[in-house]
């Protein structure tokens, strides 16, 4: 049975056990199940069946800790309408539960109102650090943070810093990555907790401790956090603020869901896509229209450009009809070409293995790969040319196939490049504008070597 058939059947007892109001069988499921799978099912109850006391049930039927647990795996939308049904007293508690860095992404998307109430009803201290997690801009180190470290003192002792290390884990998202701070609050080192575990019970953390960190600015851009992370295999990377004060970690979980959304926008952006508030079966449909409508609308037009040169062309087409039959398959080919070259340039410049200053490196390569692509597929094609308008035909769709690969290749290559010297996206270099921008090049370059040909001939 797959996942989704189980947590289908899963959800159905759970909405039965509820119905009959069977205490003692939920009790029996729901330790059975975990956090982010009662969030599935949660998330299918209020979109499928749209039924918000259900939820709110199998909600309620959780302990405190696993309920603020479970809320955390839910998207914004279901977040907010769970939140809307919960009275202040509960949702606070729930709110006390959560992770620091949920618990700021929760409360943001709460109304004015709401956010004012719950404030006051808080204690100053936690009041202040929700008040500063939220502050931070959306897409940053800040925004994604957790304050929920394990920090020991500098000058402590092993034995010591294992008994904070006691002291603070219960409330800690990791304790693997411990951060040794100065009086001031400076990250001064880091050491593991297997580092802490095996050292003397004497020595000093200070001389255990790697003092060469990698740490982040608080302010820098969510996508650069998660590639550090990924570069280094971090478990947790702290984050700084401008006086290197240690301000919070992201953990190796956060920094995955980071690249995960990163890479989903760029798929979208790659494709003519605007950025989706949500997954894309749920989404408005007016919403997915208006995402994808400016786009095609514009593509449609630079698509005349086709049009006009294939109108332009019009005697050297009566003369040879044969060359029609080989137009969209020219086209076609350099469009793929530059899409793939565009792809890998993109793919490149966002992982961080490529950048402007390779850009004369990679047109030389890019020259000899799309020219060997061009011959390899003008021999392919030239047998079809000779059958279908004899030689000359052939030498014309051979020479036009290399040059509109070569220089569909080269286009897709560089475009991502300009753009992002404009200070845009390279992102927007996506497979629909370099394919139409191929299209229109395309035509004049076939047709321009047809008549110079042709005419000659």
């Amino acid at each position: 049975m797959s996942l989704n058939e189980t947590l289908q059947v899963q959800k159905e007892a759970l909405v039965a056990a509820l119905a009959d109001e069977a205490r003692e069988r939920l009790d029996e499921m729901l330790p059975e199940l975990r956090s982010a799978d009662i969030a599935e099912i949660l998330e299918e109850i209020l979109e499928e069946d749209d039924d918000l006391p259900v939820a709110m049930g199998l909600l309620d039927s959780l302990p405190l800790e696993r309920r603020a647990n479970v809320l955390g795996y839910l998207p914004g939308e279901e977040q907010v309408e769970i939140s809307t049904a919960m009275s202040d007293e509960t949702l606070l508690a729930v709110l006390e539960e959560m992770g620091s860095d949920e618990r700021a992404d929760l409360f943001n998307l709460l109304d004015e109102d709401r956010r004012e109430l719950l404030l006051r009803r808080m204690a100053r201290q936690e009041r202040e650090e929700l008040k500063r997690l939220s502050s931070y801009e959306e897409g940053t180190a800040g925004a994604i943070m957790t304050t929920d470290y394990v920090a020991i003192p500098g000058g402590m002792t092993v034995s010591q810093a294992m008994m904070r290390v006691r002291q603070t884990a219960p409330d800690a998202e990791t304790v693997y990555q411990l951060y040794v701070i100065d009086p001031d609050g400076r990250l001064a080192g880091t050491l593991s907790l297997r580092q802490l575990m095996v050292a003397r019970p004497g020595a000093r953390v200070d001389d255990i401790m790697i003092r060469d960190v990698i740490s982040i600015p608080v302010d820098e851009l969510q996508e650069e956090v998660a590639r550090v992370v990924a570069r280094y295999d971090l478990l947790a990377l702290p984050v700084l603020d401008a006086d290197e004060r240690l301000v919070g970690i992201v953990t190796h979980d956060d920094a995955m869901d980071v690249a995960e959304e990163e890479a989903t926008e760029d798929f979208h952006k790659g494709m003519s896509i605007g950025q989706l508030e949500d997954g894309v079966s749920r989404v408005p449909l007016w919403s997915l229209y208006r995402k994808r409508v400016t786009w095609l609308v514009l593509l449609v037009f630079a698509n005349l450009f086709s049009g006009a040169g294939i109108a332009y062309f019009e005697d050297t087409i009566a003369a040879q009809v044969a060359l029609v039959f080989f137009l969209p398959l020219l086209i076609g080919s350099g469009g793929n070409a530059g899409a793939q070259a565009a792809t890998l340039m993109v793919r490149g410049m966002a992982t961080g293995d490529v950048g402007v200053k390779d850009w004369s490196t990679l047109l030389g390569r890019e020259l000899l790969v799309a020219g060997s692509l061009g011959l390899t597929m003008a021999l392919a094609v030239a047998p079809i040319g000779v059958m279908r308008g004899g030689e000359a035909v052939a030498m014309v769709v051979a020479m036009s196939m290399v040059t509109i690969v070569l220089f569909g290749s080269l286009l897709g290559m560089c475009l991502p490049f300009v753009l992002n010297r404009l200070g845009w996206d390279p992102a927007t270099a996506s497979a629909p504008l370099v394919t139409t921008l191929i299209d229109a090049s395309g035509v004049v370059i076939y047709f321009s070597i047809a008549t110079a040909i042709l005419t000659g001939l």
